[in-house]
């Protein structure tokens, strides 16, 4: 089995899995509040990421380089965690997808200001066409807008500026400092937030909150070798299976069957991310990549999901788990659509 076959496949298993993971997000949301269900998958997560973390033997400190950045990646991640999770709790998975998938485009636009990038007229029009994408799946005058469609649009945006953080600044901290600032900020928000919205969790709920701690660990490392494995532009396409998964799993457990209106709005997105995946392949890309090298779903779960291996500036080193440093790319020069 090739190395591109063989990294596609295990990127298929890993958004399967992401997929399952948010079908348990969706039974919990119905019982109980994000943040209970956000407070205690994350702390259930954290004794996996402790054991994965002492492996990495280099001397240093948990101190960021860029506590401004490091701060406001934070904050986007509490706000994209809660988002999400009500989105998915409320929305049909299928249509809470769809909105999600907005992400990438996102990135492509943040990319201006934050990095520099310059978008020439073929990516920004895939852009402004995904974007009328989102707008079929809101409907805006024909259905009713609820919470949940600001709640996963607020994710999609608190998704793809934690992205563009860590492509910004991500060479230059340490992946400690990228993986446990988020996770014991979103525990210390929703520990919080927990008095107020706690209810007792029978013994059943608190094994479905464990399977979330290790469905993401589990696709963690299974996106991490696709991408060891396969090239970006291999792996980075089959984030768009999740619909496939989430309209399935809808169907199975929810009597959810998705409309015309979302499937539609849902293709128009992903034939735009997949249009610009396409314009920044190897022989076109810029050192930034904001597609292919950002997760559509950063910061979203029980830990952040990895993106392909320059998201960050590099991938994890395979004997000790840890990023090495590499230079980010120079955003000085305007890079080619």
């Amino acid at each position: 089995m090739g190395g591109n076959l063989r990294g596609g496949l295990l990127a298929l298993a890993a958004f399967g899995i992401y997929a399952s993971h948010d079908v348990v997000v969706k039974y919990l949301g119905s019982h109980y509040a994000p943040f209970q269900i956000i407070f205690f998958s994350t702390l259930f997560s954290l004794p996996l990421v402790v054991v994965m973390l002492m492996r990495d033997r280099r001397a240093g400190t948990l101190i960021p380089n860029h506590p401004w950045w490091t701060g406001l990646r934070v904050l986007a991640s509490i706000l994209t965690s809660a988002s999400a999770f009500y989105a998915f709790s409320v929305l049909p998975l299928a249509q809470a997808y769809a909105l999600l998938f907005a992400a990438p485009l996102l990135i492509t636009v943040l990319a201006i200001p934050i990095l520099g990038e310059r978008v020439r007229l073929r990516r920004g029009i895939a852009v402004a066409v995904g974007l009328a994408g989102v707008l079929i799946v809101l409907r805006p005058g024909e259905a009713r807008l609820e919470l949940g469609h600001l709640a996963g649009m607020t994710a999609a945006i608190g998704s793809a500026f934690g992205a563009i953080v860590m492509r910004k600044i991500g060479a230059r901290e340490r992946n400690e400092v990228m993986l446990l600032y988020p996770m014991m900020a979103n525990l210390a928000a929703m520990g919080l937030l927990l008095p107020v919205v706690y209810r007792p969790m029978p013994i059943e709920d608190i094994g479905a909150v464990t399977f979330l701690a290790v469905f993401g660990l589990v696709g963690n490392l299974l996106t991490i070798y696709a991408y060891r494995t396969a090239e970006a532009g291999i792996v980075a396409p089959m984030q768009y299976s999740q619909i496939l998964w989430a309209s399935a799993y809808g169907v199975l457990f929810f009597d959810e069957v998705p409309d015309r209106v979302t499937a539609a709005g849902a293709a128009v997105i992903i034939a735009s991310g997949l249009y610009i995946l396409s314009r920044e392949g190897p022989a076109r890309a810029s050192g930034l990549r904001p597609v292919s090298g950002s997760q559509v779903r950063a910061g979203i779960g029980t830990m952040p999901r990895p993106g392909p291996p320059d998201a960050a500036g590099a991938v994890p080193d395979e004997d000790d788990g840890h990023l090495p440093a590499r230079p980010l790319p120079d955003t000085s020069r305007s890079p080619r659509p």
